[in-house]
C-alpha cells in the first residue's frame, strides 16, 4: 500500500503566507488623518510644547500664523563649529548634565533651558545674565525662532576628553527626539552602553544632515 499523501488544497499558498509580512502601519496627519511620508513636517503647541505629526497642507497653515498656539516646526539644522562658550560660561548656566537645549519660549516669554533625564524633559532655571553675554558673543543665538528652533549643546565628549563640543541650532523637534531616545533607553544609574551608542549615532546623523555655519567677520 502507497503511504503517498495527496497533496493538500491551497498548501503552496499557506507557504507563501509564511514569508508575508504584515504592512507597516501608516502613519497619519494627527489633523486631518491624511496618510504621511516617512519624512513629515511637524507642529509644535506652544502651551503644552507637544509635538504634532502634520502633513503639508495643514503645516502650511500655520507657517505664519503667530497667533495661532500652533507653530510649524523647520527642518533646517545649522552646525556651528565656531560657537563660542568657555567652561565658566557653562557653569554660570547650573546645568547638571553636559547636554541641553535652550529656547525662546513665547508663552513663557523668556528663555528655556531644558536637558534630558530618564524622566524625560528636565527644565533649569536660567541665569539671565550668562545667557545673555552667551549671545552677545553669538549673534546666531538671535536670530533662532522662537518655539521652534534651539540651542543644542552636546559636551558629552569634551568633560570626558574624547571629542570636541558640539553646538547647533535645530529644530525642536529633534531636541525632544533625543529626549524620547534617552528615556526609552536608559538603564540603571550611569544609562548602560546602549543609551550612550544611540546618543553618539543620534548626533552623527544630526551632522550629517546639518549645513555647517559660517560666522560672520566682526567689525
Amino acid at each position: 500500500m502507497s503511504s503517498t499523501r495527496p497533496p493538500q488544497p491551497n498548501s503552496g499558498f499557506s507557504t507563501l503566507r509564511r514569508f508575508m509580512r504584515a504592512p507597516a502601519p501608516v502613519e497619519r496627519c494627527e489633523l486631518c488623518n491624511a496618510a504621511l511620508a516617512a519624512a513629515h513636517g511637524h507642529l509644535i503647541d506652544t502651551t503644552t510644547r507637544k509635538v504634532t505629526c502634520a502633513c503639508e497642507p495643514c503645516a502650511i497653515l500655520f507657517a505664519s500664523d503667530a497667533a495661532s498656539k500652533f507653530r510649524r516646526i523647520p527642518r533646517r539644522i545649522r552646525f556651528l563649529p565656531a560657537f563660542q562658550l568657555s567652561d565658566g560660561q557653562w557653569d554660570a548656566l547650573m546645568i547638571p548634565i553636559s547636554l541641553a537645549f535652550f529656547f525662546h519660549s513665547t508663552p513663557a516669554d523668556r528663555v528655556v533651558a531644558l536637558y534630558p533625564s530618564p524622566a524625560g524633559p528636565t527644565e533649569s532655571l536660567l541665569a539671565l545674565e550668562s545667557w545673555d553675554e552667551i549671545v552677545r558673543e553669538n549673534p546666531i543665538l538671535g536670530e533662532m525662532e522662537s518655539d521652534v528652533e534651539a540651542l543644542l549643546v552636546n559636551r558629552i565628549g569634551s568633560v570626558r576628553g574624547v571629542a570636541q563640543a558640539e553646538y547647533y541650532v535645530a529644530p525642536i523637534d529633534q531636541c525632544f527626539k533625543l529626549v524620547g531616545l534617552i528615556r526609552s533607553r536608559w538603564r540603571g544609574l550611569s544609562g548602560g552602553a546602549e543609551v550612550w551608542e544611540e546618543i553618539g549615532r543620534f548626533f552623527g546623523e544630526l551632522k550629517a544632515r546639518a549645513t555647517t555655519y559660517e560666522e560672520p567677520p566682526r567689525a
